[in-house]
């Protein structure tokens, strides 16, 4: 007994056998393969889990398996501030992309609904994690209706360090028109870069939204450079401020009006085939109610340096 405790012990030292809830004084990254990759914080637990798996051993496990997403995770590292599949609206999952009108080749391929299209990771480009943050880069076939892809994508999410939010991650979206030329389009319903809140929103109704000025109705003005949107998981109220950057191609209209939490902007986009076009975006989530407004604009600024 006393052989095995020490043996027990030299492992523990050596951290084979270490928790997973240890921390540290960097970010790290780990990989369940197959199935997802976690960011986790210094504290040891993960903020950010990284949706890859494919399944596709029938129609529903391919359906809720069609999306390539991100899961913001909760304090205690296992439940989601985010929704995945199922629940109101099964296609809306955490931070993700889509737009439900993609023209290429006299067709149309709905990457929105992921019905008979699907977006499939092919490959971590970039994994890093340090005591600033950790960096996931990923490419991305978006497959459409003829089972070929019509757009790679090489996405980004990279969890900055902030020590006055829960977790920031900045998304960036590389789509390059693989089989011709390539439309996005849709609407503010059924497009672009959303953040989708947990499936208990849907039920307690309780989004709200903050706007960088008054009387703004977010349908009708363009181009936003913000919208945080204040709702409550697990009796504990969240802010998450939705930015975009002043790069990203013109002509955004938001949707940041639904009780359950969908938000986000679209555009519609032209890209000749072999090209690129790049969307980068900011989440920055903080507990509590909303922020005021001139925070908000501060960390607008932090992002953007404008």
């Amino acid at each position: 007994m006393q052989l095995i405790s020490g043996i027990a012990m030299t492992l523990l030292v050596a951290g084979i056998f270490a928790p997973s809830t240890q921390a540290s004084d960097e970010f790290r990254t780990t990989d369940t393969k197959s199935k997802h990759l976690d960011v986790i914080a210094p504290d040891g637990k993960p903020v950010l889990r990284y949706m890859y798996e494919v399944n596709t051993t029938d129609k529903e496990t391919t359906f809720d398996t069609a999306k390539v997403y991100a899961h913001v995770m909760g304090p205690d590292g296992k439940s989601t501030l985010t929704k995945g599949a199922g629940g109101k609206f099964p296609h809306h999952r955490g931070i993700f992309i889509g737009w439900s009108k993609l023209k290429q080749d006299g067709k149309l391929h709905d990457l929105w609904h992921v019905r008979n299209t699907s977006q499939r990771h092919q490959k971590f480009v970039e994994t890093t994690a340090d005591e600033t943050g950790a960096t996931v880069t990923a490419s991305i076939h978006w497959i459409g209706i003829d089972g070929i892809p019509v757009v790679a994508e090489k996405r980004t999410y990279q969890v900055v360090a902030d020590d006055g939010a829960y977790v920031v991650v900045d998304f960036v979206s590389e789509l390059t028109a693989v089989n011709g030329d390539v439309e996005l389009n849709g609407d503010p319903e059924h497009a672009g870069v959303q953040f989708r809140p947990s499936q208990e929103v849907a039920e307690n109704k309780s989004a709200e939204y903050t706007f960088h000025a008054d009387g703004i109705p977010a349908q009708k003005y363009l181009d936003l450079p913000w919208v945080a949107e204040t709702f409550v998981v697990q009796a504990q109220s969240w802010t998450v401020q939705h930015m975009n950057h002043p790069e990203n191609p013109k002509g955004a209209r938001w949707s940041a009006y639904r009780d359950y939490g969908r938000f986000g902007p679209f555009t519609v986009v032209k890209i000749p085939d072999g090209k690129a076009q790049v969307f980068r975006y900011r989440f920055r989530i903080t507990k509590g109610e909303a922020p005021t407004r001139d925070s908000l604009a501060n960390a607008y600024r932090t992002y953007t340096g404008k």
